[in-house]
């Protein structure tokens, strides 16, 4: 089968979005399948690199959010590209300009069209002039209308299929949760190495946080709940990785708190060290209640590190155990499961049932996930109805486009 997957999102930017793409894109390929990503200019990639099935186009940084970029031309060529690749099928992972290229290249080639919903907008409104613009109620409007004429959506947990389902997306929504690793060897794990590189001992407890730094992940919760485990547990270091636009007030905090000696900012790091961050800590630690999956979770719960977080229903289904986790409701609920955690580190007595992480590592295995989405994939070519009415969706999409050119959320619009 050939794919195409058209993201405005994609590395080198940092993700949870990137990391699920090239999650599936491996394991496609591993099962005999051609994936070509269609996606955005990077200032980190330099023009004219050559990408193996990677192919970018001109892009801006995206208003209050610029890390992240929207193209502005390309869906001509993008058409010829498909064309060329002889594409079966095609799977959007966002809903702006590339997404929209995707639908576009899918119609004219009359194949159908798939989309992942990743993320949940409203969450994220602060963005754009500071949430005046595009209010939460717009957020539905948004989803509607980008996914009419999908052949199908995946909902990567159940929270995100609610979402969907209140906003009235009528296109037949599937829950497949992204997959990750699951089976590492020692070679992967430095995590030794990097207790000695970050001035820890062996025995020094860690709290680990990895993530994009950012004011809708609430970490400055997090540090206020490991302020007041310090008290007890005075050995203790926080460990934050990654990088975003909360990093000068998270830093702030931190010294408000009067605990910059505990605390560590590496920063962003390649992909390839991830593994050894999360094996790091004895803790993974977050104070979210942004995320509607939330990759950093399960991998956690495969590097064998037992997370505290806010509960979500995607979470329930996961943490089962306390040796998995602990889940709370409110941020000032994570001192407890939090100092019990930095404990049992120091006393050497792992927390819970072990086998429990065991059985829910095969769910939350990539090899399941590349599989659920190719069933996916298959059920949407045999549904898929070449006898759209081409006009009337264009009509319908380049409405969607000028919409979110002007500020389509007037209040008449929330219907």
């Amino acid at each position: 089968m050939n794919i195409g997957f058209f993201t405005d999102t994609y590395f080198p930017q940092v993700s949870g979005v990137a990391t699920s793409i090239q999650t599936l894109r491996r394991q496609l390929e591993a099962q005999g399948h051609r994936v070509y990503i269609f996606t955005s200019t990077d200032p980190k990639v330099k023009k004219g690199t050559l990408e193996a099935n990677i192919y970018r186009f001109s892009s801006l940084p995206f208003a209050g959010f610029k890390d992240r970029r929207i193209a502005f031309r390309g869906a001509i060529q993008a058409l010829q590209l498909a064309k060329q690749f002889d594409l079966d099928i095609i799977h959007t992972q966002t809903e702006f300009s590339l997404g929209l290229m995707g639908k576009f290249v899918a119609r004219r080639l009359k194949i159908p069209v798939v989309h992942t919903y990743h993320t949940n907008y409203q969450d994220y409104l602060h963005y754009v002039a500071n949430g005046k613009i595009i209010r939460p109620a717009g957020v539905a409007v948004m989803a509607r209308g980008f996914m009419v004429g999908m052949t199908g959506v995946i909902a990567p947990s159940i929270q995100t299929f609610n979402v969907l389902t209140e906003y009235r997306v009528e296109s037949p929504i599937e829950i497949i949760p992204t997959g990750v690793t699951v089976s590492h060897n020692e070679t992967e794990d430095h995590s030794a190495e990097l207790r000695t590189k970050l001035g820890l001992t062996p025995d020094t407890p860690v709290v680990i946080s990895i993530g994009r730094i950012a004011f809708e992940k609430n970490i400055e919760d997090a540090l206020s709940a490991f302020a007041a485990v310090l008290e007890d547990i005075p050995s203790a270091h926080f460990v934050i990785v990654g990088g975003g636009p909360a990093m000068a007030t998270l830093q702030e905090h931190v010294q408000a708190l009067e605990i910059e000696a505990a605390v560590t900012f590496v920063g962003e790091v390649n992909h390839g060290e991830v593994y050894s961050y999360y094996r790091l800590g004895d803790v993974f630690l977050s104070a979210s209640t942004s995320e509607t999956q939330g990759l950093t979770f399960i991998e956690a719960i495969t590097a064998d590190t037992p997370l505290v977080a806010i509960e979500s229903p995607y979470l329930k289904t996961v943490v089962t155990d306390v040796a998995i986790g602990t889940l709370v409701d409110e941020p000032e609920e994570l001192y407890e499961p939090l100092k019990a955690y930095l404990e049992a580190k120091l006393a050497q007595a792992p927390l819970g049932d072990a086998q429990a992480r065991e059985r829910v590592l095969y769910e939350i295995d990539e090899r399941t996930f590349g599989r659920k989405v190719l069933d996916f994939y298959s059920e949407a070519l045999a549904v898929y109805n070449e006898e759209e009415d081409t006009e009337a969706a264009d009509a319908k999409d380049e409405e969607y486009a000028r919409s979110f050119l002007r500020n389509p959320f007037r209040k008449e619009n929330h219907d």
